[in-house]
């Protein structure tokens, strides 16, 4: 087994161009489909009828379906950096204020059926996405959108309700995904696992019992944008769990394995001398921290949630459950980001019982306070549950808090979570793009995505706009430290850590270290089939 570390550049300003990246990248297309594993799951159910819908998909692994397949105007590089016209020939800010964004269409677009796009189709793609409002909360994305406008076949303008740097990076997320008005309504979303794009592949999904078994990726014939795909037809095969993913690669079964490995599988990799599999590592953007219904009783007390950030030892929750793969995170930003500030630990500084007890006794507090932790199954490994027993272990231990943990499927989780069932929920974040921003509005703005109840109005009237404006996002650190203070002092999420990214792939595979980009987003373009060896 060779181990490559795969070291990506620092996340640079917005306006910092990209050089090409060099390497083995053209492995060569044709031959048997290139099979990829994944422990994601792709559910259809009463909750969740539109799974792969652009309008309303916003998780990772529904984004890694839809980047395959639906085109956006932007792209985000294979590294960091600036987002690149993908869809568009052409993007810019016309106006000194970023109040005002025009792009012009490659000419000759179609959809993978050979229907000509034209402005209109990207005005109706977005608008829509605003109009349906899904509750996955994936269209706060397009909310400084004021309107779209389109003159001609190949130009749309967007008029933005306020100055915002970042718009780019958000023209590149699949809910900017052109959608053909043929195919999707305008009003409503598009229940079931058919996707209908623009992109580099078209899919084909096998399911069992409303849960997609595997999906097939084909080149689409009609694609014309920035991505140069080097193979014919990816497979993206799911797994009930991370070790039956593990023995299909082991077997030949799967040519490569992504998230969501186990600790101890990448731990086996790091350490095992093989010929056939490699192991690439790269520094990631994902992040795991604890949410707060700040309305449920048990938590609606900030001291209570201050005492949890006073009692959690990172550094030994991070030891004793993922090792060397993951860092203790002290701030919703994480420390490879421009802006990143280590809030929690300049306010909380080392764990300790003693100022967690003072804080619950000061804000009159009977102990131990009673709670339940919950968390999902089967979304972010099966490291999941064993941390959340450290988590309730750190706790318990104190004897300030008398915790229970409970788990559920992510089907039943997230709606839940949405629904202010859970106090306290765990949740994983892999960013939307590379900057601070998107680690902020989700959860702190307006409509945010986990519709928590908390509500500051310095964050969401002053300091977030005066971050979006600034194109310079070193400028834009100001506001951003600010916004971590007062999330230290407020708690409404209490971040645990940030994790690295694996890919495990057999040695006839080209373009390995491309498969993941900064933001986990999967790149399936990249992958080749070459001489093993």
């Amino acid at each position: 087994m060779n181990r490559k570390t795969l070291v990506l550049p620092a996340v640079i300003s917005l306006l910092t161009p990209v050089l090409a990246a060099c390497g083995s990248s053209d492995g060569g297309s044709g031959g048997d489909a290139i099979v990829v594993g994944t422990t994601d799951g792709f559910t259809a159910s009463s909750d969740t009828p539109a799974p792969l819908d652009p309008a309303y998909a916003y998780d990772v692994g529904t984004w890694n379906v839809l980047r395959q397949t639906v085109q956006t105007l932007m792209t985000q590089p294979r590294g960091d950096g600036a987002p690149e016209p993908e869809a568009a020939e052409s993007c810019r800010f016309t106006d000194t204020g970023n109040e005002r964004y025009a792009c012009t269409l490659r000419e000759g677009l179609k959809f993978a059926n050979g229907d000509p796009i034209t402005a209109e189709d990207v005005k109706f793609s977005i608008d829509r996405a605003r109009a349906i409002k899904a509750d996955s909360g994936v269209f706060a994305l397009l909310s400084t959108v004021q309107l779209v406008e389109t003159k001609g076949d190949r130009e749309v303008i967007f008029h933005l309700n306020g100055p915002d740097a970042t718009f780019p990076f958000k023209l590149s997320t699949p809910v900017a995904g052109i959608v053909n008005s043929d195919d999707y309504d305008k009003k409503k979303l598009r229940d079931g696992f058919e996707v209908d794009g623009s992109g580099p592949y078209t899919l084909k999904a096998e399911v069992k019992d409303n849960e997609v078994t595997e999906i097939a990726f084909t080149k689409n014939p009609n694609y014309k944008g920035l991505l140069k795909p080097k193979n014919e037809e990816v497979v993206l095969r799911s797994f009930a769990d991370a070790d039956a993913m593990g023995a299909a690669l082991e077997k030949g079964d799967i040519d490569l394995m992504t998230r969501a490995m186990t600790p101890e599988q990448i731990d086996k990799l790091s350490d095992t001398s093989s010929d056939d599999i490699d192991l690439i590592e790269a520094s990631g953007l994902e992040i795991r921290y604890l949410g707060f219904n700040t309305n449920a009783p048990q938590v609606k007390t900030k001291a209570v949630r201050q005492a949890m950030a006073q009692l959690i030892d990172r550094a030994s929750l991070v030891s004793k459950v993922y090792g060397t793969q993951a860092q203790p995170l002290y701030s919703l930003v994480p420390a490879s980001i421009t802006g990143h500030s280590n809030a929690f630990f300049n306010k909380y500084g080392e764990p300790s019982k003693a100022k967690a007890k003072a804080t619950l006794t000061d804000a009159g507090i009977n102990t131990p306070v009673k709670l339940t932790l919950n968390y999902t199954t089967d979304h972010y490994g099966a490291a999941t549950k064993p941390e959340f027993e450290q988590l309730q272990k750190q706790l318990n231990d104190s004897g300030l808090f008398d915790v229970d943990i409970k788990g559920a499927s992510w089907d039943k989780f997230q709606p839940a979570e949405r629904d202010g069932e859970y106090a306290v929920f765990g949740y994983g974040w892999f960013p939307d793009y590379p900057d601070a921003e998107t680690y902020l509005s989700p959860f702190l703005d307006k409509d945010n995505f986990l519709r928590l109840p908390y509500a500051n109005n310095e964050i969401r009237g002053t300091l977030l706009p005066e971050a979006r404006r600034e194109a310079d996002r070193l400028t834009a650190s100001d506001s951003i430290n600010d916004i971590q203070d007062i999330v230290a002092e407020d708690v409404p999420l209490l971040p645990l850590w940030q994790g690295n990214q694996y890919v495990a792939v057999r040695d006839d595979i080209t373009g390995g270290e491309y498969a993941l980009n900064s933001a986990s987003s999967l790149q399936l373009w990249e992958l080749g089939r070459g001489i093993s060896g």
